[in-house]
């Protein structure tokens, strides 16, 4: 039971570190022309966490379930957003729960080898994050007109939107983001559970 408490104030302060260590790929906007920085940041976030504590507690499932209160803590803070008046596409919840529920199959199938967590769980988080992701924003109605609609009061004038720049600079969002997820994500995994030994 106190694992499990200690994982719940740990997954939420985690997740205000996500929002704080660049809180703009949460809105709408800035996740569609940022998309490749969003995977490699949520994706690198998810899998560290969620290594560090299925390892702590060497129980498959805790991944998931880490991943579970960052996703409803979120929630909260787009029904707040939403309360304020600000249009329900205004926030976009990333989909953490199917990547971490991967990592917990990896672990659970390899019977408890956190070599393969790490390798290879780390690895489907990265590959998958941004594909779940971006299946996520092609449901939101028009990020754009969202952003200069409703601009966010703590934008700074000069990072407020001008013009889409999707495809601007990638060719690919999804690939790169992908790959640049899955690259990041072992190492940063490899960390975690050495710092957890």
């Amino acid at each position: 039971t106190t694992h499990y408490l200690f994982i719940v104030v740990v997954a939420v302060n985690s997740t205000l570190l996500a929002i704080n260590a660049g809180d703009y790929i949460f809105y709408t906007d800035w996740m569609w022309t940022s998309f490749v920085v969003f995977s490699v940041s949520q994706s690198t976030m998810l899998a560290v966490g969620a290594v560090y504590y299925m390892l702590f507690t060497g129980v498959p499932g805790t991944a998931t379930y880490y991943a579970t209160i960052m996703t409803i803590y979120t929630w909260v803070a787009k029904g707040a957003w939403f309360a304020l008046g600000y249009p329900y596409d205004f926030i976009v919840v990333p989909v953490w729960i199917p990547s971490a529920m991967l990592l917990d199959l990896t672990y659970w199938a390899t019977r408890r080898n956190k070599h393969a967590a790490i390798i290879i769980g780390g690895t489907l988080v990265g590959l998958s994050f941004p594909l779940f992701n971006m299946v996520n924003l092609l449901l939101v109605r028009d990020p754009l007109e969202v952003a200069f609609k409703y601009p966010r009061p703590t934008l700074p004038a000069y990072m407020t939107p001008i013009e889409p720049q999707v495809g601007k600079f990638y060719n690919s969002p999804v690939a790169l983001g992908s790959g640049a997820g899955a690259v990041l994500t072992v190492p940063m995994t490899a960390l975690g559970a050495k710092l957890n030994t």
